[in-house]
């Protein structure tokens, strides 16, 4: 027998609303911001890109959890809309790097933007300050969970 018992009731508990609420949260915040003539999947590979110098289509299928092929077509369909670019990368010229243009960051902006103000104005009506409170403070433990 394990001397182990695993994690109590508690810790499986709130592991399990965190990931429910979380999930739905994520979805609700991705859909606050009209994406107009482009797909989720394209708005995200947008805010993916917001903080780098370029990813390679194979870096951006990993990390959005797509199949290559899937990726080609979102990376080629943003191409066309004008809002990313290919490049070299500099430190492997062989490899070619997917990065915003102009265009690209005002349009990721603007979204970042409006994900914002609605979970801001959500919180706002919906909650009392001593809820938003207690949101900030919860938001201090998970923030815990994710440094090592």
């Amino acid at each position: 027998m394990s001397a182990h018992a695993g994690p109590p009731p508690s810790a499986v508990r709130a592991a399990q609303d965190v990931r429910s609420v979380v999930g739905r949260l994520r979805r609700r915040i991705r859909a606050a911001a009209d994406t107009g003539d482009i797909s989720l999947p394209q708005a995200s590979v947008l805010a993916r890109l917001t903080d780098t110098e370029g990813l390679t289509v194979s870096d951006l299928a990993a990390v959005e959890g797509m199949r290559h092929q899937s990726m080609a077509s979102t990376v080629a369909a943003l191409d066309g809309l004008g809002l990313v670019e290919r490049h070299r990368d500099p430190a492997d010229g062989r490899r070619m790097l997917i990065a915003l243009t102009a265009e690209g960051h005002r349009r990721a902006e603007e979204a970042r933007q409006a994900r914002g103000e609605w979970l801001a104005d959500q919180l706002q009506r919906k909650c009392t300050e001593e809820e938003r409170q207690t949101v900030i403070a919860a938001m201090a433990v998970l923030e815990r969970l994710v440094h090592d």
